[in-house]
C-alpha cells in the first residue's frame, strides 16, 4: 500500500464504516481492514490518518484500530510469517513516542498502550533508546507531555508486579532503575513543590495530582519485586511525602460526585497500596515509618464517609491494616481488647453494611454485581477488604475477635426479627459477618475447606438460612434469599449431606425468582453441589436422589433462560450442562424437547456471539445430549443431525469464527457414533474441509484434524473410491502442519490415521514423498516433540505394512535426497534411523498407546526383518533389543535439550479465536493395534522364540555376547511368562 492521498481517503472511509451500528455496513468494513493489514505501510497509513485527519472521531477510531493491530501482530511467532515488515516496525518505533506525547489525552492513552505492547516484546534489546527518549521529556515542563510519559511508563512497568523472578527480568529492572529512578524522584519532589506553589489554582492542581498518582503507581511497580537500593537510600524522601499527601485535605480537589473517585481519593488509595507493600515485604526497613502510617490510615478510615467514591480508598486502607495485623512483627499493635473492639466497631461493621449503592447494583446492574460478589473480583470492595481484615485478625486473635463479633451478629439478628420488612439489611450484614468469620481457607472447587471451629455453621444454617430458602414467596427479600443461597454454596464442604439434600429442591424453586442475582446464584449453587465428590469418587448427590426433582430442575433451568436479562446467562447454561452430566440416562425422555430449545438458542446466539462461556457450555450441553442419547440408542444420531445441521450450515456459511471450531468438534462426535459407512451429507462437506483458508486459523486446527480423522476412520474406502482426487489435498494439510513446531503433532495424528485406515494402494505413490518431508523437517528443526511423534509413526507404519516394507522405504531414500548429515553412522538410511533416532530416543516416547505401538513396531523390526540378521544392520540388533527392554522397564526420559525452544501446544499466540476443547465431545483414546496384542512383552518373547526356531543358535549367542545382564534378566522373565524358550 502506497503512502498516498487516495489510500488515506480509502482507509478513512472504511474506518468510518466500522463505526456503523448496522452489521451489514460494519462487518464488511472490518473484513476489508483485516484483509489489508498484512500490507506494508498499513500501520503507517493508520498513524498518518491519526495525525492529519480533521475529524476527531476518525482520529480516535484510527488510534484504537492501530492499538488492536499492534496487539494482534507485533509479536513474532516462530514458524509463522512476520506480520509487520521490518521497515514498518522501524518507522513505528521512530515516531510513536513523539506522536503519543503530542496527541490529545484520549488518543494518548491508546498509543501509550500500543507502546507498552511493543515494549513488552522489544524493550530493552530491540528498543534500547525508548527510556532515554521518555526521560528526556521530563525536562519539557509541560505536564501534558510528562503525564503521557508517566502513563506509558506505568503500562510498560506494571507487568513487574506479576512476572516470575528471572535473571532476564532482574537485568531489565536494573536497567530501568539506573535510568529512571533518579529522574522519577526528582520529578516527585518538583511536583510536590509545584502543588504548594499552585495551591489555589484548581486546574493546575488537577494536572499535578494526576501526575502524583501515576508517580505513586510507578513507585509500586518498581518496588514490587525487591527493595531497590536507590529507593532504600531515598526512603525518607518518599515516605515523608507519601505521609504528608495521605493527611492532606485540599477543599479544591473535593468533588460533588458521589460515585466517581476524585484525584485526591485515587492518590491516597495508591499510597495505601504502597504502604501495604512495604509493610508486607520490607517490614524491617519500613519499621521506623509504620506507626505514623497506621495512625494516618486509621484516621482516614474513621473520618471517610460511606459514599461510593471512597470505596477504593477505604478498601485499600483496610487492606493495609489487614496486611499489618497478619505480620508477627506488628502483633503487639492489636493485642489490646479495646483496640480490637474499636476496629470491629469503627472499621469492620460499618464497611460490611449493604448500602443503597449495593442495592442499586443488585437490582439494576446484576451482571456487574455477580462478577464482583461471586467471582471474587470484588477485590476492591469495602466488604471484601473488611472480610480480609477479619481473617487477618483471626490469625492471632481468633477467640477475642469471634467473641466480639458474635455479640454483633446476635444484636443484628435481633434487630431484624423486630421488623424484617424494614431491618432486612441487618440480617444481610450478620450473614456476611458469619461468613467472613468462619472462612479460613477456600478453593473455587470446594468452597470453604477450612472453617473457624468457634462458629457452628450447621446450627446457623438451620436457624437462619433455611427459613429464607423455605419462604413460599421466592420473590420476597431477594437480597436475603441470594445471601442464603450463597451460604449453602460457600459452606457446601462443611455442611452435612442431609442439609445439602434438603436445600436442593429449595434451590430448584429459586430458579424461578425474578431477581437475576437470585436465580443466577441458585443455578450456580446447584452446579457446584452437582460436582461434589462422595465416597468411591462418585458424585455426592446421586441421580437416584435427584429423581423426584429431575423434571422440575430441567423445566426451571430452561425457563430461567427466558427471564429478561438472563437469555445468555452462563451460570444457568453451566448448570444445564452439569445437570445433564449428573443425571445421564435420566434425561433421555426429555431430550426431544430440550434439543429443540438448545438448537434454537444456538441459532440466536450465532447471530452475534458475545458470551464465550455461555456459548461453550451450550455446546457442551449439546454434546452431552448426543452422547447420553446415542449411548442408549446409536440410531438416534440421525435425528440429532437433522436438528443440528441446518444451524451448523448457517454458522459455516456465515463464517462465525467463534463457533466454527465447536461445530467441527460436534460433527466429529456425531460422525464417530456412526457404525456403518459415512453418510452422503458428510461426504459433500469433505472437499471444503481441505480449503487452505480454514487451516490459517490456529483455533480450527485441532478440531479439523479430529474431524478428518473421523472421516478416515469411517470412510477411508469411500474417500479412496469417490474422492481420490482429494488425497493430495489431505496430504497438503499434513505437509502444512508438519512444517510448524506448534502443530506438527496434529500433522502426525492425521498421518497416522491415513496409514491406519486408507487402502494401501491409494497412497502408494505418495509414501516416499511423505518420508522425505519428515526427514527434511528432522534436519531443519529437530525437537523432542517431533522425534516422539516420528517414532510412533514409523513404528505404526511397520505394524501396518510390515518391517520389511519399512526397511525398504527407508533404504529407497538416498541420504543425499534429504542431505541428512549424520556423522559416523552406517550408510543406508534405515540403519541411520535405527542407530541415530530409534535406539537413543525411544525412551522419550510417552503414553500407553504410543509405547505399545513402538514396542510392537520394534519387535517386528527385530524379528521379521531379515536384513537385521544378515547385513551390516546386524550390529544394531542387540542395542535395539536393549532399547526396547528399556522402553518396557525404565522410567520415561522426559528431558529436553537446554537449547531447544520447545513450544507448548497450548501457548500459540495469535488473535484468532483460540481452540476451546469441549470436554464432553472428548475422543476416546484409540489403539490402532487393539486386542491383536494385549501384552507387548509376551509378543516380544513369542516373536523371539519364532525367530530362534527359524535360525537355531543365533539368537542366544547374540544375547549372551552383548546384552547386559540386567536386560537379559528382564527378557528371561518375558520368556517365562510366555512359556517359551530360545533355541
Amino acid at each position: 500500500m502506497e503512502l498516498n492521498d487516495a489510500n488515506l481517503q480509502t482507509l478513512t472511509e472504511y474506518l468510518q464504516k466500522t463505526l456503523s451500528p448496522d452489521p451489514a455496513v460494519r462487518r464488511p468494513a472490518e473484513k476489508f481492514l483485516e484483509s489489508v493489514e498484512g500490507n506494508q505501510n498499513y500501520p503507517i497509513l493508520l498513524l498518518t490518518v491519526l495525525e492529519k485527519s480533521q475529524d476527531e472521531v476518525i482520529r480516535v477510531c484510527s488510534a484504537v484500530t492501530f492499538k488492536n493491530y499492534i496487539k494482534r501482530n507485533w509479536r513474532i511467532v516462530e514458524d509463522e510469517p512476520n506480520k509487520i515488515s521490518d521497515p514498518d516496525r522501524t518507522a513505528i518505533k521512530a515516531n510513536i513516542v513523539n506522536l503519543m506525547l503530542t496527541s490529545p489525552e484520549q488518543i494518548q492513552k491508546q498509543l501509550s498502550d500500543a507502546i507498552s505492547i511493543i515494549g513488552r516484546e522489544d524493550f530493552p534489546q530491540k528498543w534500547p533508546d525508548l527510556l532515554t527518549e521518555m526521560v528526556n521529556r521530563f525536562q519539557s515542563g509541560d505536564f501534558h507531555i510528562i503525564n503521557g510519559v508517566l502513563r506509558t511508563a506505568h503500562s510498560l512497568f506494571k507487568r513487574y508486579r506479576h512476572e516470575f523472578k528471572s535473571n532476564e527480568l532482574w537485568s531489565e529492572i536494573k536497567l530501568v532503575l539506573d535510568t529512571f529512578a533518579q529522574p522519577l524522584t526528582e520529578l516527585f519532589k518538583a511536583t510536590i513543590d509545584l502543588c504548594q506553589t499552585h495551591a489555589t489554582d484548581v486546574n493546575a492542581l488537577k494536572v499535578l495530582f494526576s501526575s502524583l498518582t501515576l508517580i505513586s503507581k510507578l513507585f509500586y511497580s518498581l518496588n514490587f519485586q525487591d527493595l531497590p537500593e536507590f529507593f532504600e537510600d531515598n526512603m525518607e524522601t518518599w515516605m515523608t511525602n507519601f505521609h504528608n499527601l495521605l493527611t492532606l485535605d485540599n477543599k479544591l480537589l473535593q468533588t460533588d460526585d458521589e460515585e466517581e473517585a476524585g484525584l485526591l481519593e485515587l492518590l491516597k488509595s495508591q499510597i495505601c497500596d504502597n504502604a501495604a507493600l512495604y509493610a508486607q515485604k520490607y517490614d524491617e526497613e519500613f519499621q521506623p515509618y509504620l506507626p505514623r502510617f497506621v495512625t494516618a490510615i486509621w484516621n482516614l478510615l474513621v473520618t471517610t464517609g460511606q459514599e461510593v467514591k471512597y470505596d477504593l480508598l477505604v478498601s485499600n486502607a483496610i487492606q493495609f491494616l489487614a496486611s499489618v495485623c497478619e505480620r508477627p512483627h506488628y502483633k503487639h499493635l492489636f493485642e489490646d481488647q479495646n483496640i480490637l473492639t474499636s476496629i470491629c466497631e469503627k472499621v469492620i461493621v460499618p464497611n460490611m453494611e449493604f448500602r443503597s449503592a449495593d442495592e442499586e447494583a443488585f437490582e439494576d446492574n446484576s451482571e456487574e454485581y455477580i462478577i464482583r460478589d461471586l467471582e471474587g473480583s470484588d477485590i476492591d470492595t469495602r466488604r471484601r477488604a473488611a472480610c480480609d481484615l477479619v481473617r487477618g485478625l483471626c490469625k492471632f486473635f481468633e477467640g477475642p475477635v469471634t467473641g466480639i463479633f458474635s455479640g454483633y451478629v446476635n444484636s443484628m439478628l435481633t434487630e431484624y426479627a423486630k421488623n424484617p420488612g424494614v431491618n432486612w439489611k441487618h440480617k444481610d450484614a450478620a450473614i456476611y459477618l458469619v461468613t467472613s468469620l468462619a472462612s479460613k481457607a477456600q478453593t473455587q472447587k470446594h468452597g470453604i475447606t477450612q472453617a473457624n471451629e468457634l462458629v457452628n455453621l450447621s446450627e446457623f444454617f438451620v436457624n437462619h438460612i433455611l427459613v429464607d430458602l423455605k419462604s413460599p414467596n421466592v420473590n420476597e427479600f431477594p437480597v436475603l434469599k441470594a445471601d442464603a443461597i450463597k451460604y449453602v454454596m460457600t459452606f457446601r464442604s462443611q455442611l452435612p449431606k442431609e442439609q445439602l439434600l434438603e436445600a436442593v429442591p429449595l434451590l430448584v424453586a429459586h430458579l424461578q425468582a425474578e431477581s437475576i442475582v437470585q436465580h443466577t446464584y441458585a443455578a450456580h449453587a446447584l452446579e457446584r453441589l452437582f460436582t461434589m465428590r462422595g465416597a468411591n469418587n462418585t458424585t455426592l448427590i446421586t441421580p437416584t436422589e435427584m429423581a423426584p426433582f429431575t423434571e422440575q430442575l430441567l423445566n426451571n433451568l430452561f425457563k430461567a433462560l427466558a427471564i429478561p436479562g438472563s437469555s445468555e446467562n452462563e451460570y444457568i447454561m453451566k448448570a444445564i450442562m452439569r445437570s445433564f452430566s449428573l443425571l445421564q440416562e435420566a434425561i433421555v425422555p426429555y431430550i426431544p424437547t430440550l434439543i429443540g430449545q438448545l438448537t434454537h438458542k444456538l441459532l440466536l446466539v450465532s447471530k452475534n456471539p458475545s458470551k464465550p462461556h455461555f456459548n461453550h457450555y451450550l455446546f457442551e450441553s449439546l454434546c452431552l445430549s448426543i452422547r447420553i442419547t446415542c449411548k442408549a440408542n446409536p440410531d438416534t444420531v440421525g435425528s440429532f443431525e437433522e436438528a443440528l445441521f441446518p444451524v451448523f450450515t448457517e454458522i459455516l456459511q456465515n463464517d462465525v469464527q467463534e463457533f466454527v471450531p465447536y461445530v467441527f468438534q460436534v460433527m466429529s462426535l456425531l460422525l464417530e457414533i456412526h457404525s456403518s459407512s459415512i453418510p452422503s451429507s458428510y461426504m459433500a462437506l469433505f472437499p471444503h474441509l481441505l480449503q487452505p483458508v480454514l487451516w490459517e486459523r490456529t483455533g480450527n486446527i485441532p478440531p479439523l484434524v479430529r474431524l478428518l480423522q473421523a472421516y478416515l476412520e469411517k470412510g477411508a474406502a469411500a474417500i479412496a473410491s469417490t474422492a481420490a482426487d482429494k488425497i493430495p489435498g489431505l496430504l497438503g494439510v499434513f505437509q502444512k502442519l508438519i512444517a510448524s513446531k506448534a502443530n506438527d503433532h496434529q500433522g502426525f495424528y492425521l498421518l497416522n490415521s491415513i496409514v491406519e485406515h486408507m487402502p494401501p494402494e491409494s497412497i502408494t505413490q505418495y509414501r516416499k514423498q511423505i518420508f522425505i518431508l519428515l526427514f527434511q523437517r528432522l534436519q531443519s528443526s529437530k525437537t523432542t516433540k517431533f522425534v516422539k511423534s516420528f517414532l510412533v509413526f514409523i513404528n505404526l507404519y511397520g505394524v501396518k505394512y510390515g518391517a520389511i516394507a519399512l526397511q525398504e522405504i527407508f533404504d529407497d531414500i538416498q541420504p543425499k535426497q534429504v542431505a541428512l548429515l549424520l556423522s559416523k553412522c552406517v550408510c543406508q538410511m534405515f540403519g541411520m534411523v535405527v542407530e541415530k533416532i530409534v535406539i537413543p530416543e525411544v525412551q522419550k516416547v510417552s503414553g500407553q498407546v504410543e509405547k505399545k505401538i513402538c514396542a510392537v513396531g520394534i519387535t517386528k523390526i527385530l524379528t521379521e526383518c531379515p536384513a537385521m540378521m544378515d547385513t551390516e544392520y546386524t550390529k544394531l540388533w542387540t542395542p535395539l533389543l536393549q532399547a526396547l527392554i528399556g522402553l518396557f522397564e525404565l522410567p520415561e526420559d522426559d528431558s529436553i535439550p537446554d537449547d531447544e525452544h520447545f513450544i507448548d501446544i497450548e501457548d500459540t499466540p495469535g488473535y484468532q479465536t483460540a481452540f476451546s476443547q469441549l470436554a464432553f465431545a472428548g475422543k476416546k483414546e484409540h489403539d490402532p493395534i487393539g486386542d491383536a496384542v494385549s501384552n507387548p512383552k509376551i509378543l516380544l518373547a513369542q516373536s523371539l522364540h519364532k525367530l530362534s526356531t527359524a535360525c537355531p543358535g543365533r539368537v542366544p549367542s547374540m544375547l549372551s555376547t552383548s546384552l547386559p545382564a540386567e536386560a537379559l534378566q528382564f527378557l528371561q522373565g518375558y520368556l517365562q511368562a510366555a512359556t517359551v524358550q530360545l533355541v
